[in-house]
């Protein structure tokens, strides 16, 4: 019998050809626009017309915008390689994109178009995704991957809390950001630990053969990713209790160990997998950085928690956009002078995003320059990945990015 092709031939625009394209597109643009609207709303004088404050919109947008997105562009390319099936393309899938987007809009104008209104736009998209997932994973059989729709049922459930609360139902905005973010982190740990090692792996055995390999799976990474999972769900329901802080730090040193063991040190030759280390870095000491929060009184909150979202969150999403978009467009993976480039940027944008709160009365500024950085790298992205995901796949030959 032979094997199922891995995508249908397409005869509509090509950005609608695969999953990644019109959601990786979509996220690094809505990053790159949303964070400069936040600074602007937060130091001067703009009105965002959302009937979230802003610090909460901002938040909800960064989760339930921008990374949910970067998510469904992942596990639509994922799944069919998971499941055999043919993936989502076409029209079916620009209807998905424009449920999102509709979300963004939605939410952005809700003081003008009612909570009501704005909470059903909102949630149609999440809604609807989470049945496309279920279905591939139903059909095909492919139970190893439940834990993604466990996730996506929980990013649903998190960003209904953020939508009860301007509803009035009650004030658990904050605990769903807190889960958004936690779920994001915990597919991190999962995904992360699964190509981070595997990539690592392959690069290694062909440029660096007299490297021993990263350690294989075993019973230690298990453990960790247990351990990480449920110490961020004990974060999301009690931040500020005594044995959250020591729970954060047993997790912020288990996945230290456990990347300590994958070699990440040899690939700097590589910044395509180079980056993959240093974001996984991110969520160690984020998780460290948390924990010490409660023990060390000039540690600002804020600091530990954008060291997670701005360094893990947003680290990990430019590796995985730029990584999956240079493999599945026949471009050679390998980093070039633009991907670098973004590179550079999003991590010195989360360098000074923790740093902000320690710069006294040079606060604006370093936010402002964190701002400017984070939107350098996605709107790089945006310029030099555009062709790329809006273009028919690349002939051999092509050069990297």
């Amino acid at each position: 019998m032979p094997p199922i092709p891995r995508y249908r031939p397409q005869t509509g625009p090509a950005i609608f050809s695969a999953g990644f394209r019109p959601f990786f597109l979509a996220a690094a643009a809505w990053s790159a626009l949303a964070v400069p609207l936040w600074l602007a709303a937060y130091l001067t004088s703009i009105d965002v017309p959302t009937l979230l404050p802003p610090a909460a919109w901002h938040v909800h947008e960064m989760v339930y915008g921008f990374a949910a997105a970067t998510v469904a562009g992942f596990l639509l390319t994922a799944i069919p390689n998971w499941t055999g099936r043919m993936p989502l393309q076409g029209w079916p899938l620009a209807a998905l994109v424009l449920l999102w987007a509709a979300g963004r809009v939605a939410v952005l104008f809700s003081s003008a178009i009612g909570a009501v209104v704005a909470t059903l736009l909102d949630l149609a998209f999440p809604t609807a995704f989470l049945a496309v997932v279920a279905r591939e994973i139903v059909a095909g059989r492919n139970w190893r991957n439940l834990p993604m729709l466990a996730a996506l049922s929980l990013l649903f459930v998190g960003n209904l809390f953020v939508h009860l609360e301007v509803l009035g139902v009650g004030e658990v905005a904050d605990l769903g950001n807190r889960l958004g973010i936690a779920t994001l982190l915990a597919l991190i740990s999962l995904v992360g630990g699964r190509i981070v090692p595997s990539f690592t792996r392959n690069w290694l055995a062909k440029n660096e053969p007299d490297v021993p390999a990263p350690a294989g799976e075993s019973g230690f990474d298990r453990g960790a990713l247990i351990v990480t999972a449920l110490v961020l769900l004990l974060w999301v329901f009690a931040p500020n209790a005594a044995i959250t802080a020591s729970a954060l730090l047993v997790a912020g040193i288990s996945v230290g160990v456990r990347l300590a063991r994958w070699r990440g040190w040899w690939t700097r030759q590589e910044p395509l997998l180079l980056i993959l280390h240093l974001g996984y870095g991110w969520l160690a000491l984020g998780l460290l950085l948390l924990g010490l929060n409660r023990f060390v009184e000039a540690l600002p909150a804020t600091a530990a928690l954008h060291a997670l979202t701005a360094g893990a969150i947003g680290t990990m999403t430019l590796a995985v956009m730029t990584r999956a978009t240079l493999g599945h467009t026949g471009r050679p993976l390998s980093a070039g002078l633009a991907t670098r480039l973004i590179y550079t940027l999003v991590t010195l944008a989360a360098l000074l995003r923790v740093l902000s709160p320690f710069a006294g009365n040079s606060l604006d500024l370093i936010l402002w320059l964190a701002g400017a950085a984070w939107t350098g790298a996605f709107g790089l992205f945006v310029l030099f990945y555009g062709g790329a995901l809006t273009r028919p796949r690349a002939s051999e030959g092509a050069k990297p990015i």
